[in-house]
């Protein structure tokens, strides 16, 4: 399966968005908006994928998905950059890195606030490799409404596959949990090449065992 897709030419929006515009919206810091002007070429709306569009219904929780394209200057983009435009659109958004003859897919799940509906919450970014331009796209699948339809988007950007049953939110929070617990493993593993004391070894090991039993708990596309 691809991880690109082919959108629709009637979704297509195609404007370019100024940086300034997203700063109105997105409130960056002085140093976020250096990222800005230091990686990124071009910010381009893409496509608007909406009823009126592809004729796939609306939910409350995806009354739209957007599709950015960011031409960058050096094949370098920080994740703030990111999240700054995805806090400036109230819309869910898939990303498309351009550099030279590469493109990469990125988003975060985004979901309406369940304390405040005119807010929305980010997951941490997931992200395909960089793949080749001339990559093959694959057409959007049928499905009855935008939710399915961002699901099925996300899907292939994520590291371990989902659990039958398992609904959209509890797939991208075990995501999540699999990454705090491989930077806590990341930690565990830089105590245990540094310690010297043998008793401490010893406890560090056992805090590695239990780390990697959750972590396979957590990986497996069956719940435990």
């Amino acid at each position: 399966m691809s991880l690109l897709f082919e959108y629709p030419p009637k979704a297509a929006f195609g404007r370019v968005v100024p940086k300034n515009k997203i700063y109105e919206h997105g409130s960056p810091t002085t140093a976020l908006k250096e990222y800005f002007v230091r990686q990124v070429d071009q910010i381009v709306w893409q496509y608007k994928l909406a009823p009126e569009t592809i004729n796939i219904k609306a939910t409350a929780a995806v009354p739209e998905i957007q599709v950015f394209t960011i031409v960058l200057k050096d094949g370098e983009l920080k994740p703030e950059v990111l999240r700054c435009i995805d806090q400036a659109i109230p819309f869910p958004i898939l990303f498309e890195l351009h550099f030279e003859d590469k493109i990469k897919p990125i988003a975060a799940y985004k979901r309406p606030s369940e304390a405040d509906a005119s807010k929305w919450v980010l997951s941490e970014y997931f992200s395909a490799d960089w793949l080749p331009s001339i990559t093959p796209r694959q057409p959007l699948p049928v499905v009855f409404d935008l939710d399915a339809l961002y699901r099925y988007l996300l899907l292939p950007l994520l590291p371990y596959p989902a659990r039958s049953g398992e609904d959209t939110q509890a797939m991208i929070e075990r995501m999540d949990n699999i990454r705090l617990i491989e930077r806590e493993l990341e930690r565990c593993e830089q105590r245990l090449r540094k310690e010297k004391q043998f008793n401490r070894k010893v406890e560090i090991h056992a805090e590695l065992r239990e780390l990697n039993h959750n972590l396979a708990q957590l990986a497996s596309n069956v719940e435990e």
